[in-house]
């Protein structure tokens, strides 16, 4: 469900935010940890990331947000007008972290 709220990874305002779940569904995180992020960040987080990485490692704000990509692409996306459309770009996966 998308409300208007601030993002909990990058922190812009007022934006329409979804609901992340830390530690994917398909690796128990139904009810498990969520996070409010906007549509930028959620499809950020997925393009870097494979659901085995968030699962076994990246599963809060914290250690997301430490990851040197991360840190880029929040130093950039903070200065983006909470009404632009951002693209994202796959990136490209490495097997090991």
């Amino acid at each position: 469900m998308a409300v208007a709220n601030t993002c909990d990874l990058c922190g812009r305002t007022p934006i329409t935010t979804t609901e992340h779940h830390l530690i994917p569904k398909q690796y128990g995180g139904v009810d498990g940890p969520t996070a409010m992020l906007c549509s930028a960040c959620h499809r950020q987080i997925h393009a870097l990331f494979t659901n085995e990485e968030l699962a076994g490692f990246y599963y809060t704000l914290e250690r997301l947000a430490d990851y040197p990509d991360m840190v880029n692409y929040l130093r950039w996306v903070r200065k983006q007008d909470p009404e632009k459309r951002i693209t994202t770009r796959k990136a490209n996966r490495r097997k090991k972290r």
